[in-house]
């Protein structure tokens, strides 16, 4: 979800009655100007650095304004919650055409964290009608010239990043969108394992490619038509939020109720590590520390999801960690034995 554009209700409608997971791997990991948090889906890779192993240990993720190019943010949410995240994801936009900000990654990645980019093919401020963003376009390497630049630049960067190309593929929502923009599932398989390698090409081989789908819903893409393989995918994040009463047909939904259908189809698909690679609650419609306690609790009992990023920011309604003391309070909780 891009945080700059708020995607209509007709396009989110239902998202919260259906069910959905995220996984973003454990495997090695290989930006614009402006930083592009991007829309919510439906309710319902010079020397380059080895890609890090799993790690046994559950990571925190979270994605929250202004960073990376301003760390005071995560550096004052870090003190809040006791912990430095493990993971710390950032938007974006092709349109840019901005460098790879290396910058900005190392100081991320100087505070423990990985980099994750939310890697987004798309014009923010021009809707989901964007033929020059066709997934055909992309495969066929007439943005080539761009991906390209990012591919050395990574590989110079040298340490560990994870990028999410495409995310929430299998929606309607994005110029990507397997099922908008002229756009066929197949398409989408064709882009991502295009990109993916012209950054091998390269040598940038210290990326991990993460593929990250929303939760699935009633008119969603089978996440089997949109998997680009094994070969080609080195984690999964699927994205999933409790909408409670934000939308027409939406409903107060707990974490796994939102996560537990998706988490069995991808598994279905492939064993790559899992992680939800976007989720959180808003305060209205019901409670949410409660909801936050839910939410470690199912991570307590299903281990094979290995870690979870949070949507830290105030857009369609206050989704942040701390929107309230009872909030944050919870969430302090849950990390003590998470």
């Amino acid at each position: 979800m891009d945080v700059r554009h708020r995607r209509s209700g007709v396009i989110r409608r239902g998202v919260v009655l259906t069910l959905a997971a995220a996984l973003l791997s454990a495997v090695g990991m290989t930006a614009a100007a402006a930083v592009h948090p991007h829309h919510k889906g439906r309710v319902a890779t010079s020397a380059v650095a080895p890609a890090p192993t799993p790690t046994a240990r559950q990571q925190l993720g979270v994605t929250m304004p202004d960073v990376p190019w301003n760390l005071a943010p995560l550096t004052s949410l870090s003190t809040s919650l006791g912990r430095e995240p493990d993971l710390v994801m950032w938007y974006a936009a092709w349109s840019d055409r901005a460098s790879f900000p290396a910058t900005q990654a190392g100081q991320v990645a100087a505070t423990g964290a990985t980099p994750v980019v939310t890697w987004e093919p798309w014009d923010p401020a021009a809707g989901v009608d964007q033929p020059a963003y066709r997934l055909s376009r992309i495969a066929s390497g007439k943005h080539d010239s761009y991906v390209s630049t990012w591919a050395r630049q990574v590989r110079s960067y040298g340490k560990p990043l994870v990028i999410r190309f495409g995310h929430e593929m299998n929606g309607s929502w994005y110029p990507w969108s397997a099922q908008a923009n002229g756009n066929t599932p197949a398409d989408y398989v064709a882009a991502f394992r295009h990109v993916r390698a012209v950054f091998v090409k390269a040598g940038a081989t210290n990326v991990a490619w993460s593929w990250s789908p929303n939760v699935p819903y009633d008119g969603s893409v089978p996440l089997a038509k949109v998997y680009p393989g094994d070969a080609y995918v080195d984690r999964v994040a699927l994205d999933g939020y409790n909408w409670s009463t934000l939308q027409p047909t939406s409903t107060w939904t707990s974490f796994w109720d939102v996560m537990s259908e998706g988490v069995s189809q991808v598994q279905a698909i492939t064993a790559k590590p899992l992680f939800i690679g976007e989720t959180a609650s808003p305060e209205v419609g019901g409670d949410k520390a409660a909801w936050i306690d839910g939410l470690f609790a199912t991570l307590a009992d299903h281990p094979e999801i290995r870690g979870f990023t949070w949507f830290h920011f105030d857009k369609e309604t206050d989704w942040r960690i701390d929107s309230s003391a009872a909030s944050l309070d919870a969430f302090r909780t849950g990390l003590a034995s998470y």
